[in-house]
């Protein structure tokens, strides 16, 4: 018996079906520009609480102002807001003059923001207040220009995706997107060589480092961009059709763009939070073994819990209790269990930090013993010097106190050890 074969599927068939770039951007470009919009949006949510507590902050406003203006450009440059205001104002493509204008005076605001925040608001020299005025005529200029240009253009039929190459070759339309381009790409250039020039200069924070080093990414991709976009332009010049660069191409190099200006203007002070977060609950977590002495030895009353508490105002008040606790044992703590505590942990190749630490640990569970027994120090006489022993070093190292108490095995040790000595009557010859 034969068995029929299958036919096989057709070449287009199979072409059909094979994934298309040009399409799935073609299947997304409605919706995407609100991506960055949305990012830049978040980003500005995070600055605004630092915005609003420091207000006088000229440089905070600026930022703010700055992720304004970038929210607003994509939201203006999507197809949807296009359209609406084409058919609020009646104008077709009035959309084009007002996106370039918000673009125009986001570059021209990047460009004043690095200058100052590189220069210092307090003490800027003549030279860096000549730059932004210089920078705030020109830009202003262009953006004038560019509705000179557009009101003088014949641009009838709207556009919502390719203006810039459908009117390429157009009177004063052709001027007015290169200019704007132009001065984009400017912009993008000279912030571009301010943000790397500083990321080289010795002494910066980590996190300011990185958070340049990401708006060195984003403005890359800026420049990357101006380069697609001036392409498909030329190209209509000669004649050719590369209109796939600005509208395929051009809108995920936007995208990427806005994502790295927003983490590079929110990481120092989102990265900056984060860090004190995590050092605080860091610090909660090392003292954790000494605050459970300290509770345990005070019959189990700890610090109250508070639901609404800071983690800062919870960490004074652990290192509060801790101390005074410390304090309460004062009179039990034998400084020469401490002093021979110090001495084994030489012995066994601590190094000095860490066997004072260990040794702070040993003195104060002896103390905690001590107290319990009912046995105070007596400090009239031998090597007790008269009065309670001195716990400054105790009170202010209780970090490295309590991380020794944290590694019970050698603690036990230590003290095994030094209890050992004490009973033999070994002499310290120190």
């Amino acid at each position: 018996m034969t068995v029929p074969l299958v036919p096989a599927a057709p070449a287009e068939a199979a072409v059909r079906l094979a994934f298309s770039p040009t399409e799935f951007i073609d299947g997304l470009y409605p919706t995407f520009w609100w991506i960055p919009a949305g990012i830049l949006a978040a980003a500005l949510a995070i600055k605004l609480p630092s915005i609003i507590r420091l207000w006088t902050d000229p440089l905070l406003r600026a930022v703010g102002g700055l992720l304004l203006l970038a929210c607003a450009v994509f939201v203006f440059v999507a197809p949807s807001t296009i359209a609406w205001v084409n058919r609020a104002t009646g104008v077709p493509n009035i959309s084009a003059p007002w996106v370039y204008s918000l673009l125009t005076a986001f570059c021209g605001s990047c460009l004043l923001l690095i200058i100052t925040w590189r220069d210092g608001l307090a003490d800027r020299s003549a030279r860096t207040r000549t730059a932004v005025r210089a920078v705030l005529g020109v830009y202003a200029a262009v953006i004038l220009a560019l509705w000179v240009l557009f009101y003088l253009a014949d641009i009838p039929e709207e556009r919502l995706r390719d203006l810039d190459t459908y009117y390429a070759n157009t009177p004063y339309a052709r001027e007015m997107i290169l200019l704007y381009l132009l001065a984009h790409t400017v912009a993008g250039l000279v912030t571009n060589t301010l943000i790397w020039n500083w990321v080289r200069v010795d002494g910066l924070d980590s996190l300011l480092r990185w958070g340049l080093k990401c708006l060195g990414a984003g403005y890359a991709l800026q420049l990357i961009f101006d380069a697609v976009k001036l392409t498909a332009v030329v190209a209509r010049w000669t004649g050719q059709d590369l209109d796939w660069l600005s509208t395929t191409v051009a809108p995920p190099l936007a995208c990427l763009s806005a994502i790295f200006v927003a983490v590079g203007f929110i990481l120092p002070h989102a990265g900056q939070y984060l860090h004190d977060r995590w050092r605080v609950r860091l610090a909660l977590y090392e003292l954790r073994p000494l605050y459970l002495l300290m509770k345990e030895s005070s019959g189990g009353a700890g610090v109250p819990f508070v639901l609404r508490a800071t983690p800062e105002l919870r960490l004074i008040r652990r290192e509060t209790f801790i101390r005074d606790g410390l304090l309460s044992l004062a009179r039990f703590v034998d400084d020469e269990v401490r002093t021979r505590a110090v001495e084994v942990g030489a012995g066994l190749g601590f190094e000095v930090d860490r066997a004072k630490a260990v040794a702070a640990a040993v003195a104060v569970l002896d103390a905690v013993d001590a107290r319990e027994d009912g046995a105070e120090r007596d400090r009239t006489g031998g090597g007790g010097g008269g009065g309670d022993a001195d716990t400054s070093d105790l009170l202010r190292d209780i970090g490295a106190l309590s991380r020794a108490l944290r590694d019970g095995d050698v603690v036990r040790s230590v003290r095994e050890r030094v209890t050992g000595r004490l009973e033999a009557g070994v002499v310290d010859v120190g």
